[in-house]
């Protein structure tokens, strides 16, 4: 039995922790049974190189749990309750002869996994170089204080408050971080009925889909633009309508008239970071109005601007309950947290909530709970300021070590965000770009995938700077400038 148990020194988790892992294990597959006695605490010590405390306290929690019963001068023994809710294996069937399985192409009534989408590495981390967009710097996580925020979020009164079945509601303390606190910097006052908890902006944007679009229901997006929403929207068979931007984002062309629902990222515009003009922002209120269609604002990366008076969201600006505004806490705290919020209308956030009941009921309450009291505690706000100070010198320096490597790329003007937009020469094929760059521990984004065309430019690509450390920016621009200009002379020859 003694080789069932094996310690990883360089495991995170304790030696404790391990020996009760793998103990439940070896029962739940059968290799303990409930006739037979576990080690000797002494003797599983020894052999496993731990003081013997620790073998007897791993011993004395698996007892507590009920996965082990006591027997005086015998030792510890497999509960048998525990044993009889492991499910009885059972033999593999024989196959049936000439039988057939399911032709999944027939049955499945749409192919999402031939839909266009921006692909990430799992390893980003190992890359040199990870000018990887989206993902977090872990060392500009307050960490102490997220955990602390967890700890107290599991209190007796927390749990006691957050345990039960909310059934359609949200977390009372986050919904009032989010009405007092986070939408009044954006220039929005909403009730808290106005305001719905979401797994993500993109759980966020999907109900909208859902509830709003359909096969005779036209909406405008950016193009470039978003290319999850993209997907989303292609989904409930709506006409979709490419709407081109400038350097004051969306242009009002007539196009957006003959749209029953236009998607923009005004803020921080998506991929091109440029921001929407105060004025273009007026102006597209007005024409929502006179056209009757309807905003959805997704304002992503509000809380990341190196202004300190930022554009005002346009649904501070909406007096006619044309925009409905999606947030996300994603880009500040955590991608992995999923974390956002919806703002609307009454009427409206009432169907919606009867939506997301039909999908999740909620948001898991203890992390609404813990993000509530992050907020309620100031550190988020301290978050908010060590990350712009951070991204703003970084984009500092990336700017500077493109002008310096890569003069015949233009990049788009940021007053915020975690990215950069670059638009290369014309003969730059930004795939291929970013295919030798990855070999070099460069990690890039090629932009073709943001466009709605058939036949996009192939000369733009994306640099994320939220996960890179500053002193990285230059010499990894410096190489990927080198790898370009080789990447250009072989086309040239």
């Amino acid at each position: 039995m003694y080789q069932l148990f094996h310690l990883k020194a360089k495991s995170g988790a304790s030696l404790q922790k391990q020996i009760v892992e793998q103990i439940v294990a070896a029962i739940a597959q059968g290799h303990i049974t409930a006739e037979t006695p576990l080690p000797p605490s002494r003797i599983l010590a020894s052999q496993l190189g731990v003081a013997r405390n620790t073998v007897t306290l791993a011993y004395q929690r698996l007892k507590e749990d009920g996965y082990l019963l006591s027997r005086e001068r015998s030792g510890y023994f497999v509960n048998p309750e525990f044993l009889n809710q492991i499910p009885v294996s059972r033999p593999v069937p024989e196959p049936v002869e000439n039988a057939q399985t399911p032709d999944w192409d027939s049955r499945l009534k749409i192919s999402l996994s031939e839909q266009r989408n921006i692909r990430k590495p799992q390893d980003w981390q190992h890359y040199k170089y990870p000018f990887i967009y989206g993902q977090v710097d872990h060392s500009l996580f307050p960490t102490n204080h997220w955990r602390e925020c967890c700890r107290d979020a599991v209190s007796v009164g927390a749990i006691r408050d957050w345990a039960n079945d909310h059934v359609d509601n949200d977390d009372s303390v986050l919904i009032d971080q989010i009405h007092k606190q986070i939408l009044p910097r954006r220039g929005i006052w909403a009730e808290p009925d106005q305001i719905l908890i979401t797994v993500g902006a993109q759980h966020a944007l999907y109900m909208l889909a859902r509830l709003l679009l359909s096969a005779d229901v036209t909406v405008g997006i950016e193009d470039p633009g978003y290319v999850d929403f993209r997907n989303i929207a292609s989904l409930s068979g709506a006409r979709i309508r490419g709407l081109p931007i400038d350097e004051n984002g969306l242009i009002l062309s007539p196009d957006i008239d003959e749209c029953d629902y236009l998607y923009a990222t005004p803020s921080h515009q998506s991929p091109t970071t440029i921001t929407m003009s105060l004025q273009r922002r007026y102006e597209l209120l007005e024409r929502a109005v006179s056209s009757s269609f309807v905003i959805i604002e997704d304002d992503y990366e509000s809380e990341i601007a190196f202004s300190d008076n930022p554009t005002p969201a346009l649904k501070s600006l909406d007096c006619n309950e044309r925009v409905i505004y999606v947030g996300s806490l994603s880009k500040t705290l955590a991608p992995g947290l999923r974390m956002g919020y919806v703002v609307g209308s009454t009427r409206f956030i009432a169907e919606l909530r009867q939506l997301r009941r039909l999908m999740i009921r909620h948001p898991a309450a203890n992390n609404q709970r813990s993000v509530a009291l992050f907020l309620a505690r100031g550190y988020h706000d301290a978050l908010t300021r060590a990350l712009v100070g951070a991204y703003r010198e970084r984009y500092a320096v990336l700017k500077q070590a493109l002008n310096s490597y890569m003069p015949s790329a233009t990049l788009s003007e940021s007053v915020g965000g975690s990215c950069v937009w670059v638009q290369g020469p014309a003969g730059l094929n930004a795939g291929l770009l970013r295919k030798r760059a990855a070999a070099a521990g460069i990690l890039i984004e090629a932009g073709d995938i943001h466009f709605l065309g058939a036949e996009p430019p192939r000369n733009y690509f994306r640099l994320g700077f939220s996960s890179i450390p500053l002193e990285k920016i230059e010499p990894g621009i410096r190489e990927l400038g080198r790898i370009a200009d080789q990447l250009m002379n072989d086309s040239a020859a």
